[in-house]
């Protein structure tokens, strides 16, 4: 359950074997990003969309049967829905993932979880802009929401090429929890845009914005 390209392409080009390491770790709030085939180059916004992992495991068609007769028959159960989501999550079929994400957050719409990876969802199915208000949800709600915040800032680098951005979201995830494995990940990417901005000639990000 995200369009020019910004001024500073050289410097987040060279940042690219960062970016395909971050293809790597948790996207989803609840389950894994798909590792990217390559990691020599950031992909455009189409192509991040689309996993480019081994096949998905296959979607267990008698679990979603019973959930979607569970979901039919508890009209106002919201957790069914979100188990339909992550189940069709789990199997990358992210068109029915957001169907039934976007079910369960109509009633009860401040489930971070649930916003979070109804967020990755929009990202995978190039749409990036719901993606990121959807994020903005998810931290509405919870202003300190660690993998959120991880989601804003690749989100932000991957899906609008907005390093300054992404630094903003990375350095709020390392303020908040400085020796959490979401600070550890964020550090790697403030490193990997720090690493490209070197590499480019000390061109600064478009923006200038280091984060708060």
């Amino acid at each position: 359950m995200i369009e020019a390209l910004r001024k500073d392409s050289l410097a987040f080009a060279l940042s690219g074997v960062f970016f395909g390491l971050l293809l790597g770790w948790i996207l989803g709030s609840q389950r894994p990003i798909p590792m990217g085939s390559s990691p020599a180059a950031p992909p455009a916004p189409a192509a991040a969309a689309a996993p480019q992992s081994t096949a998905p495991p296959p979607l267990d068609s008698q679990r979603a049967a019973d959930l979607e007769a569970q979901a039919k028959a508890r009209p106002d159960d919201a957790a069914v829905r979100a188990s339909l989501g992550n189940l069709y999550f789990d199997a990358e079929r992210f068109d029915l993932a957001v169907k039934y994400y976007e079910e369960s957050l109509k009633l009860k719409p401040d489930v971070v979880e649930v916003s979070t990876d109804l967020a990755v969802c929009f990202y995978y199915t190039n749409q990036i802009d719901k993606a990121l208000a959807q994020l903005d949800h998810s931290l509405k709600v919870d202003p300190k929401h660690l993998k959120s915040l991880l989601n804003q800032g690749i989100v932000r680098a991957q899906g609008k090429r907005d390093l300054p951005g992404a630094i903003e979201s990375w350095e709020k995830v390392v303020s908040i929890a400085p020796d959490s494995e979401e600070a550890r990940l964020a550090k790697q990417g403030l490193e990997g845009i720090k690493s490209g901005h070197q590499a480019g000639g000390g061109a600064a990000p478009a923006g200038g914005r280091g984060g708060q």
